[in-house]
């Protein structure tokens, strides 16, 4: 696959997963992709699971996706991620193989308030 075919299979990919397509946000995945969660220390082995993983979830779950950057076979994804209304900040780090998700991390941060010693340093974004 070539790059623009790539960026516009993620760009489904996180389309689907704000509107809870569970179907299609999983058709971009190998059916032995690996998943992994290192903060929790959490893998997940293989298409169906992963995406079973995601349907038991309870929570609403929101996307907005901030920067997708990637070539070839590693593409990286920085989004805001609501968990029912509770935002976080994700970075998932995908890896394809033969045109599919072979493996993907996802890393997650909470907002936390800045640190008055560098407020002259920074602007507030």
């Amino acid at each position: 696959m070539d790059d623009r075919t790539v960026r516009a299979a993620l760009q489904r990919h996180w389309e689907a997963s704000d509107a809870s397509d569970f179907e299609v946000e999983h058709e971009i995945y190998r059916e032995d992709a690996v998943l992994d969660y290192p903060q929790s220390g959490e893998r997940v082995r293989g298409r169906h699971n992963i995406q079973q993983s995601r349907i038991v979830q309870p929570n609403k779950k929101r996307f907005t996706i901030q920067r997708m950057i990637g070539s070839g076979d590693l593409w990286v994804t920085e989004f805001l991620l609501s968990y029912d209304g509770v935002p976080s900040y994700t970075v998932s780090i995908m890896e394809f193989r033969d045109g599919l998700v072979a493996r993907e991390t996802q890393y997650f941060a909470d907002r936390f308030k800045p640190a008055p010693s560098r407020a002259h340093l920074v602007e507030q974004v």
